[in-house]
């Protein structure tokens, strides 16, 4: 009984929810169909305002269109008036260009010219050069050809700076031995020998030396050949009594002697110790001045007895001078006295006369007074 109630009021609470639900729905489809008629309506009147504004906005922008159409076409006209104005000024700004260019170029070729003118002329003498030195190492490389070059730079020096008197070439000495030049100096020193030496085989050896065993090889050869040369100088043309006790050997060559004497000092004290000096071109010319200032002293003692005898005849003939002057002034103080007492004769013959001036003068004033009564005129009667 009370699951019987219970059931029918819980199928009475579903049926009271069902019909609230059906009224809800019935409500909210109501409400719905009202909503979206005011939707519909609401969108006819925004369509209308949104059709008018698309009008309005649709003439504003045509008008705008048309401003700005307006606008480009000004300057469109005025930007090609601009580009015809600057590009009227850019040519003839790239025409004067390009004739200054023109003009620098024709200049720059023509001095171009020249120049390849100039580099020809200097590559032909570079050509004569180069075949000069190629004709200098041919002498070179021929021994005696390398000596009659030592020989002949040798005279060259020689002669330029001391007289013929003071040296000799290719003189003999001692045992019949021939030496390039003799300098005639008086004892002491004595006479020196100079002897041209020119060491270019072991000398090349030596600076075309690749590794340190031909270095080696080259140096050793290089010495043994300059003490040989020291040698021969030294027995041969430094001879007792005949000439002086040191003698000279000529390197015609700076490099040579440049080499020398930075690298093999042990030979050039070899050298003073046989007394052998060895000199190069620049040093054979300080030396030979030497040379010349000493004979020039010599000359000058050999002259000196002379320059006494002739200072002491100077000095009598001055004495003599003294005496005549001497006498000449005493016909001096005579003229001189004569002079004063010629003129003490002459003043007193102007003083007489004057005096004889003065006497005449009173008797002429006498004997006009005496003889005015004879000079007025009479009355004669008759």
């Amino acid at each position: 009984m009370n699951l019987t109630i219970v059931a029918l009021v819980i199928a009475a609470l579903a049926i009271a929810a069902l019909c609230f639900c059906v009224f809800a729905m019935v409500s909210m489809r109501k409400d719905a169909e009202k909503a979206a008629e005011k939707a519909e309506e609401q969108d006819n009147r925004e369509g209308i305002e949104v059709t008018g504004r698309i009008s309005q906005l649709t003439e504003t922008l045509a008008m705008s269109q048309a401003q700005t159409a307006e606008r480009f076409q000004a300057q469109e006209r005025a930007i090609g008036k601009l580009l015809e104005e600057r590009l009227g000024d850019l040519t003839k700004k790239v025409g004067e260009r390009l004739q200054d260019h023109a003009t620098r170029s024709q200049t720059a070729l023509g001095a171009l010219g020249e120049r390849l003118a100039v580099i020809d002329q200097a590559q032909k003498n570079i050509t004569e050069l180069s075949t000069q030195v190629v004709g200098l190492q041919d002498i070179l490389a021929n021994k005696q050809a390398r000596g009659a070059f030592g020989e002949v730079q040798l005279s060259d020096i020689v002669t330029s700076i001391l007289p013929p008197s003071a040296y000799s070439f290719q003189t003999t000495i001692g045992e019949n031995r021939r030496v390039d030049c003799l300098l005639h100096l008086p004892n002491p020193p004595g006479s020196i020998a100079i002897d041209s030496k020119f060491p270019l085989e072991s000398y090349q050896a030596l600076r075309d030396a690749k590794d340190e065993a031909a270095s080696l090889a080259a140096r050793r050869a290089f010495v043994a050949d300059v003490r040989k040369h020291i040698k021969d100088i030294a027995e041969r043309y430094i001879v007792a009594g005949e000439t002086a006790e040191s003698a000279l050997m000529f390197l015609p060559s700076e490099a040579v002697y440049a080499e020398l004497h930075a690298n093999f000092r042990n030979v050039v004290e070899d050298s003073y110790k046989a007394r052998v000096w060895i000199v190069s071109p620049t040093t054979l010319m300080a030396t030979l001045n030497t040379v010349r200032a000493v004979l020039k002293d010599v000359r000058m003692r050999e002259q000196a007895g002379v320059i006494q005898a002739e200072v002491q005849k100077m000095m009598l003939d001055v004495n003599r001078l003294d005496e005549r002057v001497d006498k000449l002034q005493k016909h001096f103080q005579l003229a001189d006295k004569d002079i004063r007492d010629i003129r003490t004769s002459a003043d007193k013959i102007t003083k007489r006369g004057e005096r004889i001036e003065d006497l005449q003068l009173e008797d002429t004033e006498e004997e006009v007074a005496e003889l005015q009564p004879l000079a007025q005129p009479r009355l004669v009667v008759d």
